[in-house]
């Protein structure tokens, strides 16, 4: 990753915000769904300098960032892809918004282990998967918490951006899959990603 991609990927990340703003299903659930993205944008911007990520766990926030801007658009029950599945495995409802619960476990996953193994005791072993699992886990159930809090302000207003088309275990799933996405983010790049954080490691030095 040179120097440069993290800019890139902020400028195209950008962009993309703008047109995902244009003519949305719902303007209010749009901002709803984007603000993840309005809140950790500055801070990655702050931080840059004093505490860079590793490629992978930019490269993850971005297309995470790209289903929110999704998700946000058409909102998570409207998405078109969504529907190609949908029809594609004879399911009940769009899956979109499990694919952006999974996203919300399997990326926060590697920051929050980043984080961790750079800044903490904990940088390694049983404890360390367990403590991302947990954070993964809270975050998810945060989140659920607002989405409850709007649906009290905002009454059935508030329908498009709880995005539960029906299923009284929506916030259930919701988690588990978070939860799910992270064990599996941990699963699969954890030597990819300790090679990255290494190397970052390396350069800081130099």
């Amino acid at each position: 990753m040179t120097g440069r991609e993290p800019l890139l990927l902020l400028i195209v990340g950008a962009v993309l915000l703008v047109l995902s703003g244009i003519g949305p299903h719902d303007r209010t659930t749009w901002l709803l769904e984007v603000a993840p993205i309005l809140i950790a944008t500055p801070i990655l911007v702050v931080t840059a300098r004093r505490f860079p990520l590793t490629p992978l766990a930019y490269r993850l926030i971005f297309v995470h960032a790209l289903i929110l801007m999704l998700g946000g658009h058409y909102t998570y029950a409207e998405v078109p892809a969504g529907f190609w599945i949908k029809r594609m495995l004879g399911l009940a409802r769009n899956p979109y918004d499990r694919l952006g619960h999974f996203a919300q476990g399997f990326v926060p996953a590697i920051v929050v282990r980043e984080v961790l193994i750079r800044r903490s005791p904990v940088n390694a072993g049983k404890w360390l998967t367990f403590l991302v699992l947990c954070v993964c886990l809270a975050i998810s159930a945060l989140y659920e918490l607002v989405e409850w809090w709007a649906a009290l302000i905002g009454g059935e207003g508030a329908d498009a951006f709880l995005g539960t088309q029906g299923d009284q275990w929506d916030t259930q799933w919701d988690m588990f899959l978070a939860l799910l996405g992270a064990a599996s983010a941990l699963l699969l790049l954890s030597r990819l990603h300790d090679r990255q954080i290494a190397s970052l490691e390396e350069t800081s030095h130099v």
